[in-house]
Protein backbone atom coordinates (compact mmCIF):
# COMPACT_ATOMS: atom_id res chain seq x y z
CA UNK A 1 0.00 0.00 0.00
CA UNK A 2 1.69 3.20 -0.74
CA UNK A 3 1.33 6.35 1.60
CA UNK A 4 2.31 10.20 1.24
CA UNK A 5 3.96 11.86 4.17
CA UNK A 6 2.09 15.19 5.01
CA UNK A 7 -1.53 14.48 3.87
CA UNK A 8 -4.03 15.37 6.52
CA UNK A 9 -6.71 12.70 4.96
CA UNK A 10 -6.96 9.40 2.56
CA UNK A 11 -8.39 11.03 -0.09
CA UNK A 12 -5.59 13.82 -0.14
CA UNK A 13 -3.11 10.70 0.31
CA UNK A 14 -4.85 9.30 -2.74
CA UNK A 15 -4.89 12.18 -5.09
CA UNK A 16 -1.31 12.74 -4.44
CA UNK A 17 -0.28 9.36 -4.97
CA UNK A 18 -2.87 9.32 -8.30
CA UNK A 19 -0.64 12.59 -9.48
CA UNK A 20 2.65 11.19 -9.26
CA UNK A 21 1.80 7.97 -10.66
CA UNK A 22 -0.02 9.52 -13.55
CA UNK A 23 3.67 11.67 -13.56
CA UNK A 24 5.66 8.64 -13.39
CA UNK A 25 4.25 6.98 -16.43
CA UNK A 26 4.71 10.36 -18.29
CA UNK A 27 8.36 10.90 -17.62
CA UNK A 28 8.93 7.46 -18.82
CA UNK A 29 6.67 6.99 -21.21
CA UNK A 30 5.27 3.79 -20.04
CA UNK A 31 1.80 2.27 -18.70
CA UNK A 32 1.65 2.43 -14.67
CA UNK A 33 -1.07 -0.07 -13.67
CA UNK A 34 -2.42 1.01 -10.51
CA UNK A 35 -5.44 -1.36 -8.12
CA UNK A 36 -7.74 0.65 -6.00
CA UNK A 37 -10.57 -0.77 -3.81
CA UNK A 38 -14.31 -0.06 -4.52
CA UNK A 39 -16.10 1.55 -1.52
CA UNK A 40 -19.75 -0.21 -0.47
CA UNK A 41 -22.00 1.89 -2.42
CA UNK A 42 -22.50 -0.88 -5.45
CA UNK A 43 -23.20 -3.32 -2.99
CA UNK A 44 -26.60 -1.14 -2.11
CA UNK A 45 -28.05 -1.38 -5.57
CA UNK A 46 -29.48 -3.96 -7.49
CA UNK A 47 -26.99 -3.96 -10.30
CA UNK A 48 -23.27 -5.24 -8.65
CA UNK A 49 -21.83 -3.69 -11.75
CA UNK A 50 -19.27 -1.34 -11.15
CA UNK A 51 -19.00 2.24 -11.97
CA UNK A 52 -16.61 5.13 -12.24
CA UNK A 53 -17.90 6.62 -8.98
CA UNK A 54 -17.14 3.07 -7.22
CA UNK A 55 -13.39 3.68 -7.08
CA UNK A 56 -12.74 4.21 -3.35
CA UNK A 57 -11.58 7.21 -1.43
CA UNK A 58 -10.84 10.04 -4.26
CA UNK A 59 -12.35 11.09 -7.45
CA UNK A 60 -8.99 11.92 -8.29
CA UNK A 61 -8.29 8.00 -9.78
CA UNK A 62 -11.11 8.61 -12.23
CA UNK A 63 -10.01 12.27 -12.97
CA UNK A 64 -6.08 11.18 -13.32
CA UNK A 65 -6.62 7.71 -15.56
CA UNK A 66 -6.29 7.32 -19.13
CA UNK A 67 -7.76 3.63 -18.79
CA UNK A 68 -10.46 2.20 -15.74
CA UNK A 69 -11.09 -1.31 -16.33
CA UNK A 70 -13.66 -3.30 -14.36
CA UNK A 71 -13.86 -7.62 -13.61
CA UNK A 72 -17.41 -8.09 -12.69
CA UNK A 73 -18.20 -11.64 -12.34
CA UNK A 74 -21.71 -12.46 -12.16
CA UNK A 75 -21.48 -15.81 -10.57
CA UNK A 76 -20.39 -13.63 -6.62
CA UNK A 77 -22.92 -11.94 -6.43
CA UNK A 78 -25.96 -14.21 -7.69
CA UNK A 79 -25.63 -17.70 -6.91
CA UNK A 80 -28.38 -18.55 -9.26
CA UNK A 81 -26.78 -16.89 -12.54
CA UNK A 82 -26.51 -19.24 -15.70
CA UNK A 83 -23.21 -17.15 -16.17
CA UNK A 84 -21.07 -19.54 -14.41
CA UNK A 85 -17.51 -19.37 -15.65
CA UNK A 86 -17.74 -15.86 -17.12
CA UNK A 87 -16.35 -12.48 -16.32
CA UNK A 88 -17.23 -9.18 -17.96
CA UNK A 89 -14.29 -7.21 -18.47
CA UNK A 90 -15.64 -3.45 -18.16
CA UNK A 91 -14.09 -0.22 -19.44
CA UNK A 92 -15.27 2.52 -17.82
CA UNK A 93 -12.96 4.87 -19.09
CA UNK A 94 -10.77 5.07 -22.07
CA UNK A 95 -9.10 8.69 -22.79
CA UNK A 96 -8.41 7.37 -26.41
CA UNK A 97 -10.93 4.86 -27.22
CA UNK A 98 -14.37 3.50 -26.31
CA UNK A 99 -16.40 2.46 -23.84
CA UNK A 100 -17.38 -1.06 -23.35
CA UNK A 101 -17.54 -4.74 -21.68
CA UNK A 102 -15.87 -7.89 -23.27
CA UNK A 103 -17.04 -11.39 -21.67
CA UNK A 104 -14.71 -13.78 -20.78
CA UNK A 105 -14.67 -17.11 -19.85
CA UNK A 106 -12.90 -17.43 -16.28
CA UNK A 107 -10.99 -20.50 -15.16
CA UNK A 108 -11.05 -20.00 -11.13
CA UNK A 109 -8.31 -22.47 -10.47
CA UNK A 110 -5.66 -20.94 -12.52
CA UNK A 111 -6.80 -17.62 -11.86
CA UNK A 112 -7.10 -17.20 -15.90
CA UNK A 113 -9.09 -15.59 -18.52
CA UNK A 114 -9.28 -17.01 -21.94
CA UNK A 115 -11.56 -16.28 -24.90
CA UNK A 116 -15.16 -17.61 -24.79
CA UNK A 117 -15.49 -20.83 -27.36
CA UNK A 118 -18.71 -19.76 -30.07
CA UNK A 119 -20.83 -21.93 -27.84
CA UNK A 120 -20.27 -20.49 -24.80
CA UNK A 121 -20.29 -16.99 -26.20
CA UNK A 122 -23.89 -17.47 -27.29
CA UNK A 123 -25.21 -18.55 -23.81
CA UNK A 124 -23.07 -15.13 -22.13
CA UNK A 125 -25.17 -13.15 -24.65
CA UNK A 126 -28.81 -13.98 -22.77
Amino acid sequence: MMKCPGTENRANEISEISRSLKALAKEFDCPVVALSQLNRELERRPNKRPINADLRDSGALEQDADLILFVYRDEVNNADTEHKGIAELILGKHRNGSLGTVRTAFIPQHTRFENLSASTWQGARA
